[in-house]
């Protein structure tokens, strides 16, 4: 979970890294004591890496009030535990083949093996927020997989739909992304015993960074580099999904759109690099990030509150770096 990082993203993890180290220790130990025929897929499941951004917003959170992390811990396995459920089941939807470079459940082992696989790592998540006995976090926790799984569904039924919209895409990216960034903020203010003002305006903040989140990684998908993103360019496009900078092609070109021909043509793969190319010619790139930037200012507003210290620090640069990062 923190490899290969950058000297910005030490620093967002530093007050918590020991943390950190506890949570990748939880997800190595899942399975091991009871259910070992599951261990080679659950041991690729998470040799797979990623940079851990919302259990150490958990962690963070909770820093801000408190120095006893164990509850924090806890539910920070089961944060990473519901992203990475999600992730497998993403997936399978959309029959993709890699996932940060690296194969996916579904194609190494049948989309049977990665939805049950993905079911037992949901499950998984549950039983350790379980363990934060915290009635509050619990429900709020529940009502974010119904969240998650909304949002897919609400991605499925408009796929490839040219009337997909702006209040759509933000219904849907709030759904499937910033609701588990908001639960992640707000659970770690819950159990490290912030005041009520605290505790909503580190909610604020995981809405925030998680919309801008979002809408990053939907500016990586039409203009980033596949080695760089570990899946092919304008997949969303493939699936049918429309996103910002697509969006706001369509706005811009209402007529003659390779968008409108793609989603008609589906097999026709010209139209897709029209679209991207007509993207990347543009200042929608530039538009995107500046919508990004504008959440990223807000979740720094929410946590003008916070008391000062090195959990609002990282805080605070994590603000800064969700728009600089790469994948």
């Amino acid at each position: 979970m923190l490899q290969g990082l950058d000297t910005k993203t030490n620093q967002i993890y530093g007050p918590v890294k020991e943390d950190l180290g506890q949570v990748e220790a939880n997800l190595r130990d899942l399975g091991k004591s009871r259910d070992e025929h599951l261990l080679p897929h659950l041991t690729y499941l998470f040799e797979r890496g990623g940079k851990g951004i919302r259990p150490a917003v958990t962690l963070l959170a909770s820093r801000a009030y408190s120095k006893d992390s164990s509850k924090a811990i806890i539910m920070a396995t089961a944060v990473e535990l519901l992203h990475i459920a999600t992730l497998i089941h993403d997936d399978t939807v959309d029959n993709s083949a890699l996932r940060r470079g690296k194969e996916t459940i579904s194609n190494r082992w049948g989309q049977n093996v990665a939805i049950l696989l993905g079911d037992y790592v949901f499950a998984a998540s549950a039983t350790f927020v379980c363990d934060t006995q915290n009635i509050r976090v619990i429900r709020r926790f529940s009502e974010t997989i119904m969240d998650l799984s909304s949002g897919q569904l609400l991605e499925y039924f408009n796929s490839h739909s040219i009337e997909q919209n702006r209040k759509l895409y933000e219904e849907r990216i709030y759904l499937k992304t910033a609701s588990l960034f908001q639960t992640a903020a707000e659970a770690g203010a819950i159990l490290g015993g912030a005041p009520e003002d605290v505790v909503q305006a580190l909610t604020s903040y995981g809405y925030n960074i998680g919309m801008a989140f979002q809408i990053v990684d939907d500016i990586l998908d039409v203009g980033g580099d596949a080695a760089e993103i570990g899946k092919p360019v304008g997949n969303d496009l493939l699936q049918g999904v429309l996103t910002l900078p697509t969006i706001k092609l369509l706005e811009r070109y209402s007529e003659g759109n390779p968008i409108r021909e793609l989603f008609a043509n589906r097999e026709e793969k010209g139209y897709l690099q029209k679209a991207l190319d007509m993207i990347q010619g543009s200042t929608i790139i530039e538009e995107c990030y500046a919508e990004a930037e504008g959440y990223c200012a807000k979740a720094q507003e929410a946590i003008a509150v916070l008391p000062e210290g090195p959990a609002l620090d990282s805080l605070r640069i994590l603000a800064s770096y969700v728009t600089e990062r790469r994948r």
